[in-house]
């Protein structure tokens, strides 16, 4: 995918992308990614049985308006940016994938007890939520890399496909254990706060079990003394074809609002009692798991901007239909079904994208850059939106969110080239 007009491959690439040093077969997930999916899977419980009651928590327990939600909830999404940088440069020294990512689900692990022993002190919540985000953006690009480094070139979509289809089961099942512990505990958060943890330990013990500690063949070179992770990613912005997809993954990231807005929408519009709101994300965590798999096989068929840019589509189709007077249960099953189409055609979709582009003694420093700036831009977007709620009123605001992605999904696709090369 754009090697040959780019120059971006190396040997690194050719020694990553070999199904014999891999491990992988044809047609098969190699098992480091069937591994890794299970620590992920493990740890979604973990973590979104704490996401599933924040908006509730934030917005209708401590009254937080709009404006104020937009920005905690970017800072939530968007604090990990500098975290992802190091790690990414961390993995890539010496080839310590295994060893960055296991610290970054520890670090998730042990928030959930800051939660716990915060007592409901804002700042001690907020410093928990910081400590889950950071280990989060630690982890995300080694284990994205370790998956790359375990997969041929041409089935990378399938393999991220499937790790991110065991990753959203764990999105599925996290909300349903926090609605169930609230229900049977009488809304004890403490109670939801040390089932959390358990099973983000378990999958900190999963991970060392499991998962190889090196793959990919050849350790990758060492980073020179004087590299830095700044320096370092400025030396990957000039490879044109990494470039190119990071604007475009950032532009589109940009005109994204964050989930909790379009759940907390669906509330105000349907007006169901507040016991049911953790279990909207199992809607489009169910659609993500059953399409993730099948958008990556087509994704290595036809090429991955097509179910890139579709994904985007479909949520703007969202978007659209929360302005429509479409109202009851057309409405909630629409904008859950598009949300879950959105994620299951980008997320594993874009790291597969950009894997092949990237060295692989750069590896994880090239997806933690691109994580990045898709971050940052969603940072941008819910601050934007929450603001725009706030100044005006929330149609105005969702009209201003359909115009930045429409112009968004005409910038990405004028950017990535509508031919692309199957790796």
């Amino acid at each position: 995918m754009y090697l040959a007009s780019t120059g971006a491959a190396t040997k690194g690439d050719a020694a990553a992308g070999t199904p014999e040093q891999s491990g992988a077969r044809r047609g098969r997930v190699a098992g480091p990614v069937l591994a890794l999916g299970a620590v992920s899977l493990v740890t979604d419980i973990s973590s979104e049985m704490v996401t599933a009651v924040l908006p509730l928590y934030f917005v209708l327990q401590l009254g937080l308006s709009p404006l104020q939600f937009g920005f905690l909830d970017g800072l939530y999404n968007g604090v990990t940016a500098l975290v992802r940088l190091a790690g990414g440069y961390a993995a890539d020294r010496g080839g310590r994938h295994k060893l960055v990512a296991g610290g970054g689900y520890a670090l998730s692990a042990l928030s959930r007890l800051g939660l716990l022993l915060a007592g409901g002190a804002t700042a001690g919540i907020g410093a928990a939520l910081a400590a889950d985000r950071i280990g989060k953006g630690v982890r995300t690009a080694p284990r994205d890399a370790l998956i790359s480094l375990s997969s041929p070139p041409e089935a990378l979509g399938r393999a991220f496909g499937v790790h991110r289809a065991m990753d959203t089961t764990g999105a599925l099942l996290g909300p349903l254990a926090a609605f169930a512990l609230l229900w049977a505990t009488a809304d004890a958060y403490d109670a939801v706060f040390v089932v959390s943890f358990c099973f983000g330990l378990l999958g900190v013990l999963m991970l060392v079990a499991f998962v190889p500690g090196q793959l990919g063949g050849p350790a990758p070179q060492p980073v020179p003394r004087a590299t830095t992770p700044t320096v370092r990613a400025l030396g990957l912005l000039r490879i044109p074809a990494f470039r190119r997809v990071l604007v475009a993954a950032a532009l589109l990231g940009a005109a994204t609002i964050g989930d909790s807005f379009l759940y907390l929408l669906l509330q105000r519009r349907l007006d169901f009692a507040i016991s049911w709101f953790p279990l909207l994300p199992l809607g489009s965590a169910a659609v993500y798991l059953l399409l993730a798999v099948p958008a990556g096989r087509l994704a290595d068929r036809t090429g991955r901007r097509v179910p890139f840019l579709a994904g985007h589509a479909a949520l703007l189709g969202g978007y659209l239909l929360l302005l429509s007077p479409t109202d009851g249960w057309p409405l909630l099953i629409g904008v859950l079904l598009l949300l879950g189409i959105f994620y299951a055609a980008t997320d594993g979709v874009l790291m597969a994208l950009v894997a092949p582009v990237v060295a692989q003694e750069r590896r994880a420093s090239g997806m933690a850059v691109l994580q990045t700036g898709q971050a940052l831009a969603r940072l941008l977007a819910a601050a934007g939106f929450g603001a725009a709620w706030t100044l005006w009123d929330v149609g105005t605001a969702l009209t201003c969110a359909v115009l930045a992605l429409t112009v968004a999904l005409a910038g990405a696709a004028v950017l990535l080239p509508p031919s692309e090369r199957r790796p």
